[in-house]
């Protein structure tokens, strides 16, 4: 080819590249518009309906209706804004350790199966749009599928972005494990009639939990794998239409109580952006920076009362990690202070306001107000564990201490900090006086920060609360994706009666209440590993608590155990995404601060086993209140 043939081939080829990049940032931009406008606009209805109710007597009884179709769109559009970014969360210890040959050929092909299952999941959700069109919603009276639409354009525009992934990042490799993946699939399906009455009535299941782990392993994002374990399980059971994927996914976000979840974390951001975070962890260097092992002290005091206004881990760990970061990496090292971060975090799970709290809340019976007023003493204990370990490792290491603040700056510290520390006051009080429900009181949070952050303090400007409310929805998309993607996983291991299997194992070993316990703490620390936390609840958390009930045990205490230990999964050293969330804000490699972190969960577990094993210790507050459970 000849040079200027060339130049006019590569000339083409740049403005297609640009065309492709306009297009595909107009559409993020209208992704992103749509979810920040869903956000913002539920956030004045609930505000709205508040001051209805308390002002004019009156509730809009529409408000649940517009709660479900918002919950719709952050979930769905919401996750494809968060897959565009990269936000979803996988697993890639595995492949970290893998030969670069193979590590590639596993990301190729988890774009594939998100390719595949999108595809699988956006014409599941067509037919359930056209199977329910004809019923009607019960107060507007309107089409109650609208509340589904919102699937099918996530699952395109995922779709979208898997392809353009596959095409810029990998190439030639895509396409040829492309057609493997396609030709094996038409394989399976063509051939299915022969080999399908071969295999047992527990295959589909068995088939399902080996993708499951494999697929997991392999790097694929978790709320696909969850996605595509349960479509293999209804493909190979047969009887049942695929149509139910995409009804257990929209029925999954369905519940107002996760409203919470975007606000809290909306609260979160504000708090951490707009100078609230720094005015607190200051009043608190002043009251425990002087004790042994100071800063690492101030860390745990300081996720406790940030977890008290932010019911999002990542946020507290963000928010407390970069206020403390240079004084922890100079003191104690940055791997010690991310040890101490995710620890805290760890810790501060069962602090209120908690998303895993509203999780449990939204998918069983027990009391998210019950939890939120329970956790404080369990997170109370463990903070105070982790306190004696810090002291007594600081005391054993002669370690020097920092000076006592005087009294003139510990007030004026304080009443610097009194303002932020009213919400968490407020909150607690809100919920037991019945003011508001929880889900209300995030928002409340919300407004309050923003008041604080906007117009008290001025640190948050117009475009960083634009990048807050953004960031949010994509976060918010993230975890609600894969809260439906888990209900439809849930409801495969109920359909396939695992709590029964569960509880003819526990009558073979005598019905201990003891074995059981410390069976789901390994169960959800290994599956919280796997599932980055919180799905790990929305999976198990609807199985195990009701064999717990059946023993004998406390649903509310059981909760808050479960809640911790999907904590420690969470935060797990190499291997958790929360304890990556903690190494990236120390600014540390993950080696070292899981050497670090041994000690710290030592004392976590033990912590964990004092509460699971003494209830009162989670049921005094709630029995005080009259709360039962």
């Amino acid at each position: 080819m000849s040079a200027p043939a060339q130049t006019v081939e590569g000339e083409a080829s740049a403005v297609a590249r640009l065309r492709e990049g306009a297009f595909l940032q107009t559409i993020d931009r209208l992704a992103e518009a749509l979810v920040c406008a869903a956000l913002v606009g539920e956030l004045l209805l609930v505000i709205g309906n508040v001051l209805a109710r308390l002002y004019l007597q009156h509730s809009f009884l529409w408000a649940d209706e517009a709660a479900r179709l918002t919950l719709s769109t952050l979930a769905f559009i919401g996750g494809a804004v968060a897959y565009r970014r990269r936000d979803h969360a996988a697993v890639r210890f595995v492949l970290a350790v893998c030969p670069p040959r193979v590590e590639r050929f596993c990301l190729a092909l988890a774009d594939i199966i998100v390719l595949f299952v999108s595809a699988v999941v956006g014409i599941a959700s067509t037919e359930f749009i056209a199977s329910t069109w004809d019923e009607l919603s019960p107060v507007l009276q309107t089409h109650a599928a609208i509340i589904a639409l919102p699937l099918p354009v996530g699952m395109a525009l995922i779709a979208l972005h898997a392809l353009m992934n596959l095409a810029h990042e990998h190439g030639a490799r895509a396409i040829a494990i492309g057609a493997g993946f396609a030709a094996f699939m038409l394989a399976a399906a063509l051939s299915r009639q022969y080999w399908l009455p071969l295999l047992g009535a527990d295959t589909p299941i068995f088939a399902a939990l080996a993708l499951f782990f494999l697929a997991i392993l392999a790097g694929v994002p978790v709320g696909f794998v969850l996605l595509l374990s349960t479509a293999t399980f209804l493909w190979l059971a047969g009887g049942t239409s695929m149509i139910v994927l995409p009804q257990t996914m929209v029925n999954g976000t369905g519940n107002y109580i996760l409203l919470g979840v975007p606000f809290f974390i909306l609260a979160g951001l504000v708090m951490e952006r707009g100078g609230i975070s720094v005015r607190l962890v200051r009043f608190i260097e002043t009251l425990v920076g002087h004790m042994r092992g100071g800063l690492l002290q101030v860390t745990v005091v300081s996720m406790y009362l940030m977890s008290g206004l932010s019911g999002s881990k990542p946020a507290d760990v963000a928010a407390v990690g970069t206020v403390m970061r240079d004084q922890l990496r100079e003191r104690h090292g940055a791997a010690e202070g991310a040890a101490a971060l995710a620890a805290s975090a760890i810790m501060g799970e069962t602090v209120p306001p908690s998303i895993a709290m509203l999780i449990v809340g939204s998918i069983t019976s027990v009391s998210v107000a019950a939890m939120f007023i329970g956790g404080l003493i369990p997170a109370a204990i463990m903070a105070l564990c982790l306190m004696a370990l810090i002291y007594f490792r600081a005391r054993r290491d002669n370690s020097m201490s920092l000076a006592r603040a005087p009294f003139r700056e510990m007030v004026r510290a304080g009443l610097v900090a009194i303002l932020p520390l009213i919400m968490p006051v407020a909150l607690i009080a809100g919920i037991i006086l019945g003011i508001a429900t929880p889900t209300e009181i995030a928002a409340i949070a919300v407004v309050y920060g923003l008041v604080l952050a906007t117009i008290v303090y001025r640190e948050m400007s117009p475009r960083a609360l634009l990048r807050a409310v953004t960031d949010t929805a994509a976060l918010t998309g993230v975890l609600l994706f894969i809260f439906a993607a888990a209900s439809g996983f849930s409801w495969t291991l109920t359909i396939a009666y695992l709590p029964q299997r569960l509880v003819t194992l526990l009558q073979s070993m005598g019905n201990s209440t003891e074995i059981f316990i410390l069976g789901s703490i390994a169960l959800l620390i290994v599956v919280g590993v796997l599932l980055e936390g919180l799905p790990s609840l929305n999976v198990l958390a609807p199985l195990l608590l009701p064999i717990a009930a059946k023993l004998g045990l406390s649903q509310l205490h059981y909760a808050l155990v479960l809640i911790i230990a999907m904590g420690v999964g969470g935060f797990m050293p190499l291997a958790g995404v929360g304890f990556y969330v903690c190494c990236a804000v120390m600014k540390c490699d993950i080696e070292s601060a899981s050497k670090a972190m041994l000690p710290y969960l030592a004392v976590i577990l033990a912590g964990l086993l004092l509460i699971a094993f003494v209830p009162a210790f989670a049921l005094f507050l709630p029995h005080y209140f009259g709360f039962r459970g």
